[in-house]
């Protein structure tokens, strides 16, 4: 029964009242869990797997939920040593947080309710920010959203609710030392964390077509789907969309 249903309880993290020093030192001992479970390999393995190689050399990607930035930070500078440019525009509900990443291109919105016109980003990406909605109306609303901007690859990533993760975090926070707040806050993210039958469904009601949902080495679920038909469209050169263009009039009709 346990981990049967998605827990309710609030996180500290999430509390509006937090000062600016809390909020700084929250980020920072958050930034030691995510260098220990490596958060930005999976985006780096999939986004290329996905797009191909050569699609990759320039990339806008709006990332919800950045917080401080830190993911978009570590994917572009490891874009750059490979001679690829990805452009991160980073979105999250606390200035306080955007602040903290001092980067460019940061938006305060609710990644529920996006400030952006239709198919405004290449790649939309979230790490671990679903599970901070309470209600599955929120979460389709979330999914509509992502996927509405998403021009040609959405790829969201949250905790998978499983005992045997739970025991795993929880003694790492623990030996480690990390802080009272971040120990709760951590094994709570967990139970609030999903099951890959939950995303399916709320992916197909959000009306999101082909959805791919699946487990990541069992501690985190991913949600990706890709607009294929219009990436080729759009990978069509001008002397191609011409050339199409001067043979249209001599295609049968019917």
């Amino acid at each position: 029964m346990f981990f049967r249903e998605r827990a309710t309880q609030a996180e500290y993290f999430d509390c509006p009242t937090r000062s600016p020093d809390d909020v700084a030192l929250a980020f920072a001992e958050l930034a030691r869990i995510n260098r220990i479970f490596r958060f930005a390999a999976p985006f780096q393995r999939l986004i290329p797997d996905s797009l191909g190689l050569e699609r990759c050399r320039s990339l806008n990607i709006l990332d919800l939920g950045a917080g401080d930035g830190s993911l978009g930070q570590t994917l572009a500078k490891w874009a750059n040593q490979r001679g690829w440019r990805w452009q991160v525009t980073n979105l999250d509900t606390n200035p306080l947080a955007l602040r903290l990443g001092r980067q460019t291109g940061n938006v305060a919105a609710s990644a529920a309710a996006l400030p952006f016109v239709d198919r405004s980003f290449d790649v939309v990406i979230a790490n671990q920010m679903t599970h901070h909605f309470f209600t599955d109306d929120d979460v389709c609303r979330h999914f509509r959203e992502a996927w509405r901007v998403a021009n040609e690859l959405l790829l969201l990533c949250d905790l998978h609710r499983s005992i045997a993760l739970y025991c795993v975090l929880g003694a790492v926070l623990h030996l480690l030392r990390f802080s009272r707040e971040i120990r709760q806050d951590g094994l709570l993210s967990i139970r609030r964390g999903w099951r890959v039958r939950e995303w399916r469904r709320l992916a197909a009601r959000a009306g999101i077509p082909n959805p791919r949902v699946s487990l990541y080495f069992g501690a985190r679920i991913f949600l990706q789907a890709r607009r294929r038909a219009e990436v080729r469209l759009k990978a069509l050169s001008q002397a191609e969309i011409v050339k199409a263009e001067a043979f249209a009039p001599f295609v049968p009709a019917g």
